[in-house]
């Protein structure tokens, strides 16, 4: 095996997982911007945006353990778990470990939605945000692809869409149309099937 096999792995790992994680946020705006109310949504819209957040856990994986095995630069077990204990770009390599233990954090709060209150469960989805922003930091300043033309046109255009629908989401959060209510019968009114129209 080369000996820059593992970085190149790590490299191309984070990478996917930036792409998996960008898409994720996406998906989640749309479908918090009512798009797809609620009472009208098929399951499997909910069930891409957690298998695009399942999928960005996967990578990451893949990507910090790849770091690990790689030789070039020495990272232990501080060093991806701990912010500012790695010497090689330690504002960085922090922004990756914030980004990391916040990921964690969302994802766990979606698997225990059932069991945790609503407020709790949004107050944690809600770092998905900062989250996008500190990977995309770390990807900018401590990736070697950054300097590729590619990578920065790629950088641009995430940015661009997460930026975008948040603020679309933002100013149209008030103005989305509600589920009419259904008319509570009251036990003092008969079914109209049941209605007299007259004396018999």
């Amino acid at each position: 095996m080369s000996p820059q096999t593992w970085w190149f792995l790590t490299r191309a790992a984070g990478i996917v997982a930036w792409l998996m994680l960008t898409a994720s946020v996406l998906w989640g705006i749309v479908l918090a911007s009512g798009a797809f109310p609620e009472h009208r949504r098929p399951a499997w819209l909910l069930d891409a945006h957690r298998w695009l957040g399942a999928l960005t856990v996967g990578f990451l994986s893949l990507h910090i353990g790849a770091l690990v095995a790689d030789s070039y630069v020495h990272f232990g077990l501080a060093d991806i778990t701990i912010p500012f204990a790695s010497d090689w770009k330690p504002a960085a390599v922090a922004a990756g470990v914030l980004a990391m233990w916040s990921l964690l954090a969302v994802q766990v709060s979606s698997l225990l939605r059932k069991r945790i209150s609503k407020r709790t469960w949004r107050a944690i989805h809600l770092s998905s945000y900062p989250t996008f922003l500190l990977v995309s930091l770390h990807g900018v300043f401590a990736g070697t692809d950054a300097t590729q033309p590619l990578y920065g046109w790629t950088t641009g255009a995430t940015v661009a869409a997460v930026v975008g629908l948040t603020v679309h989401r933002l100013a149209t959060h008030g103005s989305r149309p509600r589920r009419p209510s259904r008319p509570v019968r009251t036990s003092s009114s008969p079914p109209v099937g049941n209605a007299r129209v007259g004396p018999r």
